[in-house]
């Protein structure tokens, strides 16, 4: 029987770039199959009781930035939790990497994972082409296919149409793994993922 699980994500998401990598090894170990799906948060907050970053308390803000340095830390991740470029409006990136998964899986993950260390790791912005069109031939993709693709009403289309999937499939946070209609909400919660798929 085939494991898939959903990978719903923001683009832009710190705790995205945090996991993505463990969340790819633990899948391939498993077999299991990824269907990678980047939505809007912007659309998801305000249908499930979320907040974007700046209009959270500012307790809350302060305790996020000290979880990033924690979980930079022990994941040894190079993080900055207040980088240049951020925020940023991850919607390109998202489209780019919508156009990723239709050349292929490994395609679309090594996109995906680039984006995150864009941001968080290297100061990059991420809502400029320019950007996204070195990324792609620094991984070897073909750049200007995919600036194409990514320009489609089709893409646009596809964007919206997994923002409202989610909406209905109860996400609420991003990272959430869906893995046989059971969500796994952040990266912190990889190990119980790992458990789901070995059963």
């Amino acid at each position: 029987m085939t494991k898939l699980v959903d990978y719903y994500f923001a683009t832009i998401s710190p705790f995205m770039y945090l996991g993505h990598e463990r969340f790819v090894a633990l899948a391939r170990r498993h077999g299991a199959t990824i269907a990678v799906k980047p939505i809007n948060l912007g659309e998801v907050f305000p249908v499930s009781g979320g907040l974007p970053l700046s209009k959270r308390a500012p307790q809350r803000q302060a305790y996020r930035l000290v979880e990033l340095k924690r979980w930079s830390e022990h994941l040894k991740m190079a993080l900055n939790c207040q980088p240049k470029f951020f925020p940023v409006n991850g919607d390109l990136a998202a489209y780019w990497i919508l156009a990723a998964a239709e050349q292929g899986l490994v395609q679309v993950l090594d996109l995906t994972g680039a984006v995150g260390r864009a941001i968080w790791a290297q100061e990059r912005d991420v809502s400029a082409e320019s950007t996204l069109l070195a990324i792609a031939g620094e991984l070897g993709l073909d750049a200007s296919a995919l600036a194409r693709r990514a320009a489609s009403a089709e893409i646009a289309a596809r964007y919206k149409a997994l923002t409202q999937e989610a909406i209905e499939r109860k996400v609420f946070g991003a990272p959430t793994y869906v893995y046989r209609d059971e969500l796994f909400w952040g990266q912190d919660r990889l190990d119980f993922l790992d458990r789901a798929l070995a059963k």
